[in-house]
């Protein structure tokens, strides 16, 4: 497609930069660079009121839906036909200052050398962050995006309990974040996320910019494997009905599958519980979580329904029985070609180098593309480390990331589609 020759804005990078420093002073991990804000918590809140200032002191309109998604905007419409930017700044336990917050910050600063610019926009443009993208707290992870679009509705995301056993709409009533505007909210015009890459592809190839294509589908399944607690001394191998045995064996056997499909696929055992949990006790149960991913919709099915039969066969043999839960189940995803396009023609124009990729992470941008144009900007992590509080992207890298998002933001501000 044609790009718009309209106006673009000049960034203010260590305003941006100086922003994410602070937000990462909330929920701070001692001795690191890292922090933690866990969806609806007390740091979360926080980092929440600290964002909303920001967006209130730039006279933006400013929505705070019923799951506690958080929209500002130029615009008194808030995102309806807007061309909105975002993502979120809840953090897994041990995470770090970029993944999220940049994506949010980056939009604020966009929105902050538009307005400072005096542009006379012909669409508005809005920000957002939406509620627990992570997951880490309460599943699923994007959930507060995944509610905007309508893909979950706001009774069941409130009815949400977390691991730490409290429930997703107690919490927002608690913290104050349970808003009036409706969810699903209004739809925007385009959407375009700024993120971290969170691997390694860019940062090898010394390249500055990902265009991402799609992300991909993602499986999350909780297991509980349930067998005989015993004596760790006394109770014969041949004897014994041990969900751990399971559990390892499963581990072994979603790795497995994984190499065997190769392409895009991955597999994960994340999570993993014990009970009673002591040296000298065959456990009683065991709970872990798999995470499967891949870009190919079919090979994904395949890889899931492998895991279950391996996971079947080896606790029929163990004497184990085996309960699953869905945690989350989201398709691959690709993004406009429109908006693609318009993002690598734009970086071409100011000369940076740039790989088309999937994202191998989930991302607000998925379920936002359910009812708008979409697409993403990634930018190199170092060594490819994410949800680590070593987690680091360069300051040169996040403006450069920072001035192509205003580019393209502006451009889809001019288009029709």
């Amino acid at each position: 497609m044609d790009l718009p020759h309209g106006s673009s804005v000049s960034i203010n990078g260590a305003r941006l930069v100086d922003r994410i420093n602070e937000l990462a002073q909330i929920g701070a991990i001692d001795g690191t660079r890292g922090c933690s804000r866990l969806a609806f918590s007390d740091a979360d809140l926080e980092g929440r009121d600290l964002v909303v200032t920001w967006m209130r002191d730039l006279g933006l309109t400013v929505t705070i839906d019923a799951v506690g998604n958080v929209i500002a905007s130029t615009s008194s419409d808030g995102a309806a036909g807007a061309v909105m930017t975002g993502s979120h700044i809840d953090t897994v336990g041990t995470g770090g200052r970029y993944d999220g917050n940049l994506g949010v910050l980056a939009g604020l600063e966009v929105i902050e050398a538009t307005l400072a610019a005096g542009i006379d926009l012909q669409r508005p443009l809005a920000v957002a962050f939406f509620s627990n993208e992570e997951g880490s707290r309460y599943p699923p992870d994007m959930m507060g995006s995944l509610a905007y679009v309508g893909g979950m509705s706001v009774e069941s995301v409130l009815e949400v309990k977390g691991a730490d056993g409290t429930v997703v709409g107690q919490e927002l009533e608690r913290i104050g974040y349970r808003g009036p505007a409706p969810c699903p909210g209004a739809v925007p015009h385009a959407y375009v996320e700024l993120h971290i890459e969170q691997g390694p592809v860019l940062d090898r190839a010394g390249l500055s910019i990902g265009v991402v294509e799609g992300v991909q589908g993602i499986s999350w399944t909780e297991l509980l494997l349930t067998g005989q607690s015993n004596h760790a001394g006394t109770t014969p191998m041949t004897l014994r009905r041990d969900p751990m045995a399971v559990a390892a064996a499963v581990t072994v056997a979603a790795r497995d599958i994984a190499l065997e499909l190769g392409g895009t696929q991955v597999a994960t055992v994340g999570s993993l519980t014990l009970h009673p949990n002591l040296v000298n006790v065959v456990p009683a149960h065991v709970t872990m979580t798999i995470d499967l991913r891949n870009t190919d919709e079919e090979a994904l099915q395949f890889a899931e329904r492998d895991l279950e039969k391996r996971t079947a066969q080896l606790a029929k043999a163990e004497g184990v029985e085996v309960k699953s839960r869905t945690l989350a189940r989201f398709e691959p995803v690709e993004f406009d070609s429109r908006v693609v396009d318009q993002i690598e023609q734009l970086a071409t124009t100011r000369g940076l180098s740039t790989k088309r990729m999937p994202s191998g992470a989930g991302h607000d941008a998925q379920m936002l593309a359910r009812i708008c144009p979409t697409g993403m900007i990634f930018v190199p992590s170092v060594d490819g480390i994410s949800h680590n509080p070593a987690e680091h992207t360069d300051e040169q890298d996040l403006i450069i990331g920072t001035q192509l998002l205003a580019d393209t933001l502006l451009a889809l501000t001019e288009v029709t589609w």
